[in-house]
């Protein structure tokens, strides 16, 4: 995995609960916590810290996971700004991670290994995603689905119809986008 991840999990952890938290997450894992944007990281390292995090708050990990998601988006909007200003809403946006968002994080950060979404459109007006990756981080992503989603003033919500955690092949989840929600 990495480093950006681990970059944008300590900038998040440590906004919401101060240094000292992330500080103790570390000796709770071991971990040195000396990540370089540019590096890779074993996914081991996130499944530690966030399994420390899960420990410390009596909150599940996925929950966890879903958290840093959405608290690590304002942060991305912030540095890669381009991204965001190519929509108007959240769903151009989500649709956009194969096609754009993905290629240009496979520039800047080489040998980077993203998971792999598609998407159709539901007869209700939902969105459709399918998840795939040997992570199985379909939490993380809800979480910067959401993140999205109040960058661009809107709620979702989500209707996780499959689940790689649940000895499905894929996630499939459907999410629907409605206007308003806060920033």
């Amino acid at each position: 995995m990495k480093g950006i991840v681990f970059n944008l999990l300590e900038e998040v952890v440590t906004d919401a609960h101060g240094e000292q938290v992330w500080d103790a997450l570390l000796d709770a894992t071991g971990l040195s916590g000396s990540y370089t944007s540019l590096g890779s990281y074993p996914d081991e390292h996130l499944e530690q810290l966030l399994q420390a995090a899960a420990s410390a708050l009596d909150t599940p990990p996925g929950e966890i996971l879903r958290w840093f998601g959405k608290a690590a988006m304002p942060l991305l909007a912030k540095r890669y700004p381009s991204f965001f200003s190519a929509h108007r809403s959240a769903r151009p946006f989500v649709l956009s991670v194969n096609s754009i968002i993905h290629p240009e994080v496979r520039k800047l950060y080489p040998g980077a290994d993203v998971p792999f979404f598609d998407f159709s459109d539901e007869p209700d007006g939902t969105l459709l995603m399918g998840y795939r990756s040997p992570r199985k981080l379909c939490l993380l992503s809800l979480g910067f689905i959401e993140g999205a989603a109040a960058y661009y003033h809107e709620s979702t919500t989500f209707e996780h119809l499959e689940c790689m955690h649940r000895g499905d092949s894929c996630c499939q989840i459907k999410i629907t986008f409605t206007p308003g929600g806060a920033r």
